[in-house]
């Protein structure tokens, strides 16, 4: 494991530590829809592991950390956007909405990527922060080995792709 992904992970794991503390993830869930830096509060929580490459990513999985604090340790976005599918058994406009957060830029990724984080905390369906975190430090990939694993976990198939490519 690398420095970076050691530093990644201790975010990750001091977020959830945060799950209970109901001041924290309000001064997080305000950073919801800005920009990094933009919402002050929460800078007591997340300054400590900003990096010039990694700030965009730490805000926003901070915020989205706060809208939903369930975490598990298994699958991806894709397994819990199926797990969704075939609990409402619409899996048509699921499909669809999952469809579109594939096809978005990483500049882009935020309000879509909230909106499918509101749908997993309506069904109390956790989120794999760390690998989440993970995936979106690579999602501008050429090869869109994130995308591909995510589709394959959403529709039932596993990507030959190496997940470290």
């Amino acid at each position: 494991m690398s420095s970076a992904e050691t530093k990644e992970e201790r975010f990750i794991s001091y977020l959830e530590s945060k799950a209970e503390d109901r001041a924290a993830l309000a001064a997080l869930r305000r950073g919801l829809g800005q920009k990094p830096g933009d919402a002050p509060g929460m800078f007591p929580y997340v300054v400590r592991f900003v990096q010039d490459w990694n700030e965009a990513d730490i805000y926003m999985i901070a915020s989205l950390f706060a809208l939903h604090p369930s975490s598990t340790k298994f699958g991806n976005m894709g397994d819990h956007l199926r797990a969704v599918a075939r609990e409402i058994g619409d899996d048509a406009s699921t499909e669809r909405r999952f469809a579109q957060l594939l096809r978005m830029r990483r500049d882009t990724l935020e309000p879509r990527l909230r909106q499918h984080i509101s749908i997993l905390k309506s069904k109390d369906i956790p989120v794999h922060w760390h690998q989440l975190f993970r995936d979106l430090r690579h999602w501008g990939h050429p090869k869109r080995f994130v995308q591909r694993h995510w589709a394959g976990a959403f529709w039932g198939y596993k990507s030959s792709e190496s997940e470290n490519e």
